[in-house]
């Protein structure tokens, strides 16, 4: 049995990923640092090392923590909407409530779509991401099912690849609102 798997590792463990999570929604990648994430955590600055063999396997536990948390707060919205048909407005409200998250606000939307492009740089952050990517995939394809508009992959694809176009123009041009941005581009795509 090592430290890190005794029940008091497991919490300081747990402890460093929730603090490396928060300093990633606040201020990105370049904010997990080993000495903020312990400072952050309240725990020795060795402690980051101690139960993580590098920097990339933390960052990869924050981003999968940051990102489960996501998939968790949609499967709870899925479990709330009964089978129904759904006009075009709740649907694309339902979607970008999965896409962009239901506190939309341009810091919010921005932290997640950096953690997306991002791992264009980092390549040990793809699997984890992939794997989540096809979870929230399978998410939007049981909304539409559920509202009465079933859907394939190719046409999943397509409506992310959409938002996330809109989304990322809206953040270039400094649009205080991408999801509104992003509503009216589903809304006219889906009508």
């Amino acid at each position: 049995m090592t430290a890190a798997s005794t029940p008091k590792g497991e919490r300081r463990r747990a402890t460093l990923v929730e603090a490396a999570a928060e300093l990633l929604v606040e201020g990105g990648f370049d904010a997990i640092r080993h000495r903020a994430v312990a400072e952050r955590a309240g725990l020795p600055l060795a402690s980051t090392t101690y139960y993580f063999d590098s920097l990339e396997e933390l960052i990869t536990a924050a981003v999968e923590l940051s990102g489960r948390r996501e998939l968790s707060r949609g499967r709870e919205q899925l479990d709330r909407i009964g089978t129904e048909p759904r006009g075009v407005d709740t649907v694309v409200e339902l979607v970008l409530d999965q896409l962009l998250g239901e506190d939309s606000t341009y810091d919010a939307v921005l932290a997640r779509y950096e953690r997306l492009v991002t791992t264009g740089r980092r390549p040990y952050l793809r699997p984890v991401v992939h794997t989540m990517q096809g979870e929230l995939y399978g998410l939007l394809k049981e909304i539409f099912a559920r509202s009465g508009r079933p859907i394939d992959d190719k046409r999943v694809r397509q409506l992310i690849a959409l938002v996330d176009g809109a989304v990322v123009n809206a953040l270039i041009e400094a649009d205080p609102d991408p999801r509104a941005v992003a509503s009216a581009m589903l809304r006219d795509a889906l009508t």
